[in-house]
């Protein structure tokens, strides 16, 4: 290795450890979303597949917990070594398609300038694994275009495969990768050898798992994914909604320059004396084009397009060679790019204090605060009003309340039952329950359709002393109607009013 190239691997190695090092901080210190405690539920039971995702992101869980212990750092532990990694695998991506090592480390910290990788960077969520997997299997695409062995094709199967029992998402990166090599003259030629093929066969074994899965369980995943994809009346602003909102969240600068890197791409697929970015462009494609079209008549998570920034920020981090290098333009990127690493960072410490004081009248962070004294006043209302076990409405709800471990009876969220499986407890249903939920997710008449007796009991606040709050309603209920555990309430439940 040259002293250049040594370098080189140097700082991107200084810069993955370091963003992966206050990562760490942060995860430790920030408290769980509902949606990581609920997935923190499914590493308790590991299975090949759950009722809402693949099941990675629970192998993942279940990993961190066992190294750090069951708290947040645990949780959190692989999607942040692995975002850490990433990075790397951005900066080493970039030159092997090639482009200068100054460009790949300029990819490298632009993409953790992405405030959805910036932030959410140490989310776990099915996303981290699903993005880790599909980076990895554009690394070592780009290590077969520099020259590598055709044998790493198996190993980009494998880890497509992977990406793909991540999220289903990921099923978008094959017809990516089959449409880079059908549009690149020298990439179309090993459709002809055995390797791409060889490929296909690995990832699909690795995705015949959870296809098994929900073969012997009623199709749980795929109904509740696939189901998305039907189309239903149009509505084009979400379309507006996804392209303004992706363009702050790579950040503006990164997107300006990912267009016309774009258009770079496009023009010079089969110039081989240029950076070769049809490879990021062209399996990014499909997806976008799905998310585009899904908008069309649904709104799209913030968070979904997040593989696309691996090969976003590689056309941005080339493109941007190619414009004016002046000092003034220089400077300007750097405080744009600057200050959105700030965001970032910025947002990490004020999550990490989810329980001082909130700070003004607005606080972005309430649904991560004052989850154990909720749950200390919960427990106290259902010890006050003689209830045997206690319920919620919502997932996030449950699952944040189970994570505490003060509740000290029985707990269930009583619809939805199919998320839980076996493993779901059985409560003395003879005895009165105790649900708690919030005021917009239910009400004393939705409760009725399930129990036979419902009584209104004072609300319970949840939120950082002195800020604001959210109020819980709080009911004892008793004589379920149905198996609350087999069959759980009418899943219309609380859709009186909108759910969040």
């Amino acid at each position: 290795m040259t002293p250049e190239a040594a370098r080189f691997h140097r700082n991107v190695g200084l810069l993955a450890l370091a963003v992966t090092i206050l990562r760490l901080i942060a995860a430790r210190w920030i408290h769980l979303t509902e949606d990581e405690a609920y997935y923190r539920l499914w590493a308790q039971h590991l299975h090949l597949g759950y009722y809402d995702h693949p099941p990675m992101i629970a192998w993942w869980i279940r990993a961190g917990i066992g190294l750090c212990g069951d708290n947040p750092l645990g949780v959190r532990l692989a999607p942040v070594v692995a975002t850490g990694i990433a990075t790397w695998l951005v900066a080493d991506l970039t030159m092997a398609l090639g482009a200068s090592r100054a460009t790949g480390l300029r990819a490298a910290v632009w993409y953790n300038a992405t405030i959805t990788v910036g932030v959410g960077g140490i989310l776990a969520t099915p996303d981290a694994p699903a993005v880790f997997y599909w980076v990895l299997t554009l690394w070592v695409l780009g290590r077969i275009w520099a020259g590598g062995s055709p044998r790493l094709w198996l190993l980009a199967g494998l880890t497509a495969g992977l990406a793909c029992i991540s999220k289903y998402s990921a099923l978008f990166l094959a017809p990516g990768v089959l449409l880079w090599m059908c549009m690149v003259p020298r990439a179309r030629r090993l459709l002809a050898t055995p390797w791409p093929w060889l490929a296909v066969a690995v990832g699909a074994a690795v995705f015949a798992t959870n296809v098994y899965w929900n073969a012997t369980h009623g199709w749980l995943t795929f109904i509740k994914q696939f189901g998305r994809v039907a189309p239903h009346e149009l509505k084009p602003a979400h379309l507006a909604d996804l392209l303004i909102t992706q363009f702050f969240l790579l950040n503006p600068v990164i997107a300006v320059f990912a267009g016309r890197g774009a258009v770079q791409a496009w023009r010079e697929r089969a110039d081989e004396k240029v950076p070769h970015l049809f490879l990021p462009l062209a399996t990014g494609v499909p997806f976008a084009g799905y998310l585009m079209l899904h908008a069309l008549h649904d709104r799209v998570q913030a968070h979904w397009p997040i593989p696309l920034f691996c090969g976003l920020v590689i056309l941005a981090a080339v493109a941007v060679e190619r414009v004016d290098g002046s000092r003034t333009g220089r400077i300007l990127r750097a405080l744009a790019i600057g200050m959105w690493l700030a965001l970032s960072a910025a947002t990490l410490i004020y999550g990490a204090t989810a329980g001082k004081k909130a700070i003004g009248r607005w606080d972005p962070v309430l649904p991560l605060r004052g989850w154990p004294q909720f749950a200390e006043r919960v427990e106290a209302a259902r010890v006050k009003a003689g209830a045997a076990w206690v319920g919620t409405v919502s997932y996030g709800a449950y699952a944040q309340l189970e994570t505490t471990g003060v509740i000290k009876a029985p707990m269930l969220q009583v619809i939805e039952r199919s998320r839980y499986g076996d493993s779901a407890p059985r409560p003395d249903f003879g005895r009165p329950g105790l649900i708690v939920d919030l005021g917009r997710r239910l009400e004393p008449s939705d409760l009725l359709t399930c129990f036979s007796r419902v009584t209104i009991l004072p609300t319970i606040p949840r939120g950082a002393e002195g800020g604001p709050a959210a109020t819980y309603e709080v009911y004892r209920v008793e004589g379920p109607k149905t198996d609350l555990v087999a069959q759980g309430c009418p899943n219309d439940l609380g859709k009186a009013r909108p759910r969040s």
